[in-house]
């Protein structure tokens, strides 16, 4: 008998943090493409459509984006044309082709002076990297209303490659050079390792879900407490993250609540939403590299 095809799998920001890993994780359920800048350029409506139609994907996974929120407020018309013409340019390419496409969406979308937002409450950015995040949801919405648009508080974990947004790699290199590490302790994030995020993302394509769903931990704590559980679990001077109680001047503004609840997600999904302790132990160990 002849082997049956996979479903084929393109991954739109594979060079990326996230990318790398959505590209691992969906290897042994997908055929995957992966595609870097160098493969399809977003800001393209041209590059976008050509990209798509070669690699006739059943699924399009959308990680690209210019996801530094400081270099989003410097840059604006950076932003836009990456943020929101590229998620634009992506989703009428999938809904012409009646692909799935997945979207990755952000915390930042609403103005965090709330303790707890649902997947129905409106957004409310106050950088220009969240009203670029809310606007690509709402044309995505419109346009392919078969997308999944995951909302993503905070995403810990090891990248596989250099030159990507991962914070632990950061992070493990100051500790481990004795360098002090600060970190706002007034920015509450509900994380989610990569791993998991990808097994949920796995396990919403495997369902009829569509629409936006919230992807993060039970539980937020401060960027500064997060910081120092996680170099109490790998070892390292904890005394080195230093809490931050200020904004920095200059930096985009940030909301300080972003605690994403992940009751939908948890009504979907057949594996149980992690804890916080329990991301930090996957983020740490569930990585393919090993870090002594």
């Amino acid at each position: 008998m002849g082997q049956v095809s996979r479903p084929r799998l393109l991954v739109i920001g594979a060079a990326g943090f996230v990318g790398q890993h959505v590209a691992r994780h969906a290897a042994p359920a997908f055929d995957v493409i992966a595609a870097g800048h160098a493969d399809i350029d977003i800001t393209s409506a041209t590059s976008v459509n050509a990209g798509i139609e070669r690699a006739a994907p059943d699924v399009v996974v959308l990680t690209a984006a210019l996801s530094d929120i400081d270099e989003c407020e410097r840059q604006p018309d950076l932003a836009e044309a990456m943020n929101v013409r590229g998620a634009e340019y992506v989703a009428r390419a999938c809904a012409r082709r009646g692909t799935r496409l997945v979207f990755t969406s952000s915390g930042a979308v609403f103005d965090g002076t709330r303790h707890g937002y649902t997947e129905s409450d409106p957004p409310s950015p106050v950088s220009v990297y969240g009203r670029t995040k809310a606007q690509a949801e709402r044309f995505i919405g419109q346009e392919a209303p078969s997308a999944l648009i995951l909302r993503l508080s905070l995403v810990i974990g090891f990248a596989e490659g250099a030159r990507t947004n991962s914070m632990l790699n950061r992070f493990e290199a100051k500790l481990r050079a004795g360098q002090p590490v600060l970190l706002p302790d007034f920015e509450f994030r509900n994380p989610i390792d990569v791993g998991t995020l990808n097994q949920f993302l796995l396990q919403l394509l495997e369902s009829a879900a569509a629409g936006i769903v919230h992807i993060g931990g039970t539980e937020a704590v401060s960027r500064y407490e997060l910081g120092v559980r996680l170099a109490g679990r790998m070892g390292l001077p904890a005394h080195l993250v230093q809490p931050q109680s200020e904004p920095v001047p200059g930096r985009a503004p940030r909301g300080p609540h972003h605690f994403l609840l992940p009751d939908k997600l948890r009504a979907i999904c057949r594996s149980p939403v992690p804890t916080c302790n329990e991301v930090i132990e996957r983020a740490i160990h569930g990585s393919s590299q090993t870090h002594s």
